[in-house]
């Protein structure tokens, strides 16, 4: 098993790239053959992603989110399978060169400095801890998604505006289209990190002695989620759309970052593992 893992370990980045090129080429050239066959690239490099890391948890006897390295890796994935199922849900492909270059440099920078660490603190082992963990970097893969298509959307506007196209600029989407993108992604993000702050109100506590309700990881992550569920109420029952609706999800984003940086940088939680 562990042969299989430092195999997949090294081929991870190689699958990602090779799925990266494929959506660049379609991108650049958008031939039927490679419209039909990169979700397919997708799906393949998934399937081992998640074959490699279901071996890391079961070889080692945790979920990988022990260290950093680790977490680059799930990170990778849930960036590549947050598209996936975008994807599928609006059967929209021609996007995912603007997303799936992170899972390939996320891959590159885990499969380069992860260790196999056998010795780790007890509640590391909880599946639990695992699915709560996975679900908030899947949702915040969600939102990065969604501001990356906000970006597109707002440089696209300003081209239109200026009424001066590229080669690249004629290639995207419309802005209808990105703005349908920037609000799924929103959804999977907002459903995906609703998911994790539950897990995290119900059973962390029962984890970890010191915890707080005003730990704060839990209060920032909280105070996103909030944040965007405004934003989904504004467009979906206000009938926010365009370039308000784009605006104020890219705010919610920069807040997302620097609550991110504050709780993880500057303030002291009981998250903080290693």
């Amino acid at each position: 098993m562990l042969e299989t893992i430092h195999f997949l370990n090294t081929a991870l980045p190689l699958f990602y790239l090779a799925t990266f090129i494929v959506y660049f080429l379609d991108f650049k050239k958008q031939k039927k053959t490679l419209h039909n066959s990169k979700r397919i690239f997708l799906f393949l490099s998934l399937l081992f992603h998640l074959f490699y890391l279901l071996s890391r948890t079961f070889e080692f006897s945790h979920v990988p989110i022990t260290n950093k390295f680790e977490i680059f890796t799930i990170l990778a994935f849930s960036i590549a399978c947050s598209y996936f199922l975008l994807e599928l849900f609006s059967d929209i492909r021609g996007t995912g060169v603007f997303i799936l270059g992170f899972s390939v440099l996320f891959q590159i920078a885990s499969s380069l400095f992860i260790e196999d660490l056998i010795e780790v603190r007890e509640v590391l082992r909880s599946p639990l801890l695992g699915i709560h963990v996975f679900s908030a970097l899947l949702g915040f893969a969600g939102l990065t998604m969604a501001a990356v298509y906000g970006v597109l959307f707002q440089l696209l506007y300003k081209r239109i505006k200026l009424n001066t196209f590229g080669i690249f600029f004629e290639k995207l989407p419309s802005l209808e289209t990105l703005e349908k993108l920037n609000f799924y992604s929103v959804i999977i993000g907002f459903i995906l990190l609703g998911i994790a702050i539950g897990i995290g109100v119900i059973w962390l506590p029962v984890a970890f002695p010191d915890y707080s309700y005003l730990d704060p990881k839990l209060v920032s992550t909280l105070l996103v989620w909030i944040v965007f569920g405004i934003g989904i109420f504004m467009k979906i029952v206000i009938g926010w759309y365009g370039k308000k609706v784009i605006n104020f999800f890219l705010v919610g984003y920069t807040i997302a970052l620097l609550s991110m940086f504050l709780s993880n940088v500057l303030a002291k939680s009981f998250h903080s593992f290693y």
